[in-house]
């Protein structure tokens, strides 16, 4: 199989489907590939802040996303022995502090767009292989399996929106200098208890934070962040006193814990680290999201943040220039604002203890 496009945006993630939608109504030929066979895959990062809910509203995607289903949330809670210590309201002028959005409603509507225009494609079940450069060293084709037969995508230009372990900034060669942040994180999903308003809380046990993110539909998404590397050594714990934790700091769960997280296996581990790269694109070939600035899940930066590097270069990228687009000009702007997010989730992270400092 062979297709022919001006772009080709490997990740059909939340910054790769609107890029792509940005780039088919400035004209672009785009083909946005997905090497799971669904949208709806398991995503953790699904908080709008206010930049992704304004780039959302700017481009006349919000109120349809809202219509699907979403959740504000209300406040944000400080925990400590089962009682709430510091409560923090939203902003009216705000009106949240946050915003569940489940995945596959934000890709539904951002791609159902993009198919009103003749000049999208989306391929689902598509694995990278390797790139091709021509003989002026410029990456030019896409070799990937699209269902298990062989694709070849010639494109102008190539974007890897493809995440923390993107497969073209590897096969480029794009360089990646990765920071450890000192702990992982348990992920798990159950039932919201009755009478639960809609908040994020916090509590801090053995030192280390649990985040509950109250979720649409009915669920509370639990991250329980853990020593570096000790999750092996901690499943070979007996796991009654562990969870025995969770239900102390927070006894409003407790039917619902008891219930819905019965041993290990209930728990997805998140390898937690960030990342920088000096060079975001060269020779053809550009990365945004998490492929060029892995966050941590700290402050829930990194969809917004990839929404917002869409919409920068969706904006600066010309059909009649691409080929000579400056990457590294490009770049620029959205470099030192990632760079302020990364230094606010350390602070975020050194500082959290000290919201509990008023107990005993």
């Amino acid at each position: 199989m062979h297709k022919d496009v001006d772009i080709c945006i490997v990740g059909a993630g939340p910054g790769g489907a609107l890029l792509s939608l940005l780039l088919v109504k400035k004209g672009f030929s785009v083909l946005l590939v997905e090497r799971t066979n669904s949208l709806a895959k398991a995503f953790r990062g699904e908080h709008l802040n206010e930049t992704g809910e304004a780039i959302l509203k700017k481009h006349g995607l919000f109120d349809r996303v809202e219509k699907l289903g979403l959740l504000r949330m209300e406040t944000l809670e400080y925990c400590h022995n089962g009682k709430t210590i510091k409560t923090i309201k939203a902003d009216p002028t705000v009106g949240h502090l946050g915003i569940h959005v489940p995945q596959a409603h934000l890709l539904q509507v951002i791609t159902e767009e993009a198919e009103q225009f003749p000049n999208f494609h989306l391929l689902l079940n598509t694995t990278v292989k390797s790139l091709v450069q021509d003989s002026n060293g410029h990456y030019t084709q896409v070799l990937a399996l699209h269902d298990g037969e062989e694709l070849t995508i010639d494109a102008a230009l190539i974007v890897g929106a493809d995440g923390r372990h993107s497969t073209i900034r590897k096969k480029a060669g794009l360089d990646t200098q990765i920071y450890s942040h000192g702990y992982d994180l348990l992920w798990a999903r159950i039932p919201t208890p009755a009478n639960w308003t809609p908040a994020i809380k916090m509590a801090l046990v053995d030192g280390m934070q649990i985040s509950l993110f109250t979720q649409a539909k009915g669920y509370v998404q639990i991250g329980w962040n853990i020593e570096k590397g000790s999750y092996p050594k901690l499943r070979k714990q007996p796991f009654a006193p562990f969870i025995d934790k969770l239900v102390q700091a927070f006894p409003q769960l407790t039917n619902s814990v008891q219930t819905h997280i019965q041993s290990w296996q209930y728990f997805v581990l998140l390898d937690v680290f960030s990342s920088t790269s000096e060079n975001w694109g060269k020779d053809g070939v550009l990365l945004i999201g998490d492929a060029v600035h892995t966050m941590t899940p700290t402050g829930a930066f990194g969809l917004n943040a990839a929404m917002e590097d869409a919409d920068v270069f969706a904006s600066l990228l010309d059909p009649n220039t691409i080929l000579q687009s400056n990457f590294k000009e490009c770049a620029t702007m959205r470099k030192q604002q990632t760079a302020k997010l990364r230094e606010m989730q350390v602070e975020k992270e050194k500082g959290f203890a000290q919201n509990f400092i008023v107990m005993d």
